[in-house]
């Protein structure tokens, strides 16, 4: 029933140019084999939090304790929230000082996905668009449906759709529909992988709301009580519909060897013990526990070997097509599931997060970044810096990228301290070198550990991060008895 546990995947015109806040849309782990392939390991959440604000601390959501720290996080919320969330800031606070960067985030009214990397693997991701569907009240409104992130991680396209979907026993076919309307409906740019389904490595989770029918509330407790969770998969909505549903027969997951998290009393263990106020003074039925919030992921299938090829054949894309295929062998992508499970620990809403830990193998399409950046020579805010860069292979460099100063442990990209437009501040060039000015009036007078981010434009995304420096405390600032108050702008652009 929860076979397949691993699977095998294989220059802008304009005249003006925006602020880089505004053109922000929104120790690695690699171990080698005889394959030379590397290993990462990923940490997924999906927490249905309703209005809740978040606990104090995460660590246990997060495993921040573990001695196998993540290469990526992935976690998604159903959030009622109308306003900037808490939950963001939260993560964003306990995860930077760890080394981990909030690469992309997208917020559709009631749902919202954030994507956090180790700072190593960020110059390797690429190719990031977010997307998302509304199926609540017609499609007009967002309380219901889903969100994506979409990317390039060492060349190989994943995929990471948060959905809510319909609640209640009766409309598991709805779910289903709403479901495939969402892939229906969400696209991408680039023409290899415009739709969900054309990415190597998909994963589904959230809120999909499917429940637990026929049995009775004694029998269900009884079993969860007793810890004998298998009898009532058969029962599953989302198993049953997997037998006649080919599109979710694509989809694997783990067992659900953890007891339903949904519906409990808020702080606390018990499950909806409640009667349930309604119109006029009536009272609804306790809500039957059930594996609502689910984490499901799909490999793309190989595709068949084509037949002999024929003289039309070769005009009408066979040639790309075996193309294709080659590079999915060459670059194969496995997944293999080390964990799947529920946190009781958390109590603030009536569901209870779920955590899926995966590890992901592949063969990297590309080892080096697109840039090396560094700071050159001793920075301080009583002289003028360059910073160096230089291209390490094609990419599509524009005067509209620039580079970026930020404190060691900053938590997004649009967190730096101070940038440098690469073209306007050119101060010289080579065919293989370019120093960039960076006035000293940006320089945080108080100094600190910082790192320089080259931002490509066009790209959306760091495609070079230097290794940390020392920015020097400025002698003139010290001689002059200005205050922490007056100079830190490091503290202050890191805080705003």
């Amino acid at each position: 029933m929860y076979g397949g546990w691993t699977g095998e995947i294989m220059e802008n015109d304009d005249d003006t140019k925006e602020d880089p806040q505004s053109q922000v849309k929104n120790s690695v782990s690699m171990e080698k084999n005889s394959c030379d392939k590397d290993t990462f390991r990923l940490h997924m959440v999906t927490w249905n939090v309703a209005t809740a604000d978040p606990p104090d601390d995460i660590s246990s959501l997060l495993h921040l304790n573990s001695p196998k720290a993540p290469d990526l996080y992935v976690i998604g919320f159903i959030i009622d929230m109308a306003v900037e969330d808490s939950w963001s800031h939260l993560f964003m606070s306990s995860l930077a000082p760890r080394g981990y960067l909030k690469v992309s985030s997208i917020r559709m009214q009631g749902l919202l996905l954030l994507f956090f990397s180790k700072l190593a693997h960020v110059p390797f991701i690429r190719d990031i668009q977010d997307t998302y569907s509304r199926t609540g009240i017609s499609g007009y409104w967002g309380n219901k449906g889903g969100v994506s992130i979409r990317l390039s991680f060492y060349g190989h396209m994943l995929c990471f759709l948060n959905c809510h979907l319909a609640a209640h026993m009766q409309y598991a076919s709805q779910r289903v529909d709403e479901f495939e309307y969402i892939l229906d409906t969400q696209t991408f740019d680039p023409k290899k992988t415009p739709h969900i389904l054309d990415h190597k490595l998909v994963f589904w989770f959230g809120d999909l709301n499917f429940r637990i029918q026929d049995h009775g509330m004694h029998f269900l407790r009884n079993c969860i009580t007793s810890h004998k969770f298998n009898l009532l998969w058969s029962k599953d909505q989302l198993t049953m519909m997997k037998k006649t549903e080919a599109l979710l027969q694509e989809f694997d997951e783990g067992p659900l060897d953890f007891q339903p998290t949904y519906k409990f009393d808020r702080f606390s263990d018990c499950y909806d013990s409640r009667s349930h106020g309604t119109w006029f003074g009536f009272h609804g039925k306790m809500r039957k526990p059930a594996w609502t919030d689910r984490i499901l992921w799909r490999v793309k299938p190989k595709e068949p070997p084509p037949e002999e090829e024929k003289d039309e054949d070769r005009d009408s894309g066979l040639d790309e097509k075996n193309t294709k295929n080659q590079q999915e062998e060459e670059f194969p992508l496995k997944l293999k599931q080390d964990s799947y499970t529920s946190n009781m620990e958390y109590g603030v809403s009536d569901h209870k997060p779920v955590i899926g830990i995966f590890t992901l193998e592949l063969r990297k399409m590309y080892e080096a970044p697109l840039v090396r950046v560094c700071a050159e020579g001793e920075w301080s805010a009583d002289f003028d810096a360059m910073v160096i860069y230089s291209p390490l292979q094609p990419f599509p460099s524009s005067a509209w990228d620039w580079i970026g100063l930020y404190k060691v442990g900053f938590r997004s990209v649009s967190d730096y301290i101070t940038y440098t437009w690469v073209k306007d501040d050119e101060v010289s060039f080579n065919d293989e070198l370019t120093q960039v000015y960076v006035s000293k009036d940006e320089i945080p007078a108080l100094g600190g550990e910082c790192v320089l981010c080259y931002y490509c434009s066009t790209l959306q995304c760091i495609v070079g991060i230097s290794s940390p420096f020392k920015v020097h405390e400025s002698k003139v600032a010290v001689e002059e008895g200005l205050t922490p108050e007056n100079i830190d702008g490091l503290e202050k652009a890191t805080a705003s």
